[in-house]
């Protein structure tokens, strides 16, 4: 199955121009917008992998609903535009593009840069959930060593007991080492609070 595409582009023309190309390239046009508001309220009812965006457009422009978009729904967003002005450039730098296209459009220049920019974002995609991957193990690790320092300071034991303790709760109560760790830092706390 091809990656679904959403198209905001106000020149009707134009439009079917992008999403004939991208369709024969195997890409799955989802949805067409002709301006700012309609591609959030698309990008949002359709989820799709990436939104080529025109910058210039009625209602809301394409960075304002860019920002918007790649803010709220995490879909990148490849920017479409006749102006390689540089306040646009820095704009886009701002708004979280992936990608930005000076009109007019070849189906040499468009599939490349449609290719480049859903690598882009599936990588920052794995990169954000190894991110988070490294907090949780980071957060489960910091709760474990506060549940082995109360273990130690309540019981007047070694850390290794206090680990051994830890892991046999673990197994009786059938609970993750790190949910047990919890449990007693809420216990714990309760009675410190009482």
């Amino acid at each position: 199955m091809g990656k679904r595409i959403l198209v905001v582009e106000d020149e009707s023309i134009v439009l079917l121009d992008i999403t004939y190309m991208l369709k024969d390239a195997g890409f799955d046009v989802v949805g067409q917008a002709r301006d700012g508001e309609k591609a959030i309220e698309l990008a949002h009812a359709l989820q799709p992998d990436l939104v080529l965006m025109d910058i210039k457009m009625p209602k809301l422009n394409g960075l304002k609903a860019s920002e918007v978009i790649s803010n709220t729904f995490q879909i990148p967003v490849l920017l479409l535009t006749a102006f390689s002005q540089r306040e646009y450039i820095d704009q886009a730098k701002r708004a979280n593009i992936v990608g930005y296209l000076v009109k007019p459009i070849t189906e040499a220049s468009l599939i490349p840069a449609v290719e480049i920019a859903l690598l882009q974002a599936e990588n920052t995609k794995k990169y954000q959930e190894q991110m988070a991957q490294l907090d949780e193990t980071l957060h489960n690790r910091k709760a474990i060593e506060k549940a082995k320092g109360i273990i130690m300071k309540r019981k007047n034991v070694t850390e290794e007991i206090a680990y051994n303790k830890l892991r046999r709760l673990s197994m009786n109560k059938q609970l993750s080492i790190e949910k047990v760790a919890e449990l007693i830092i809420i216990k714990d706390q309760k009675q410190v609070n009482r």
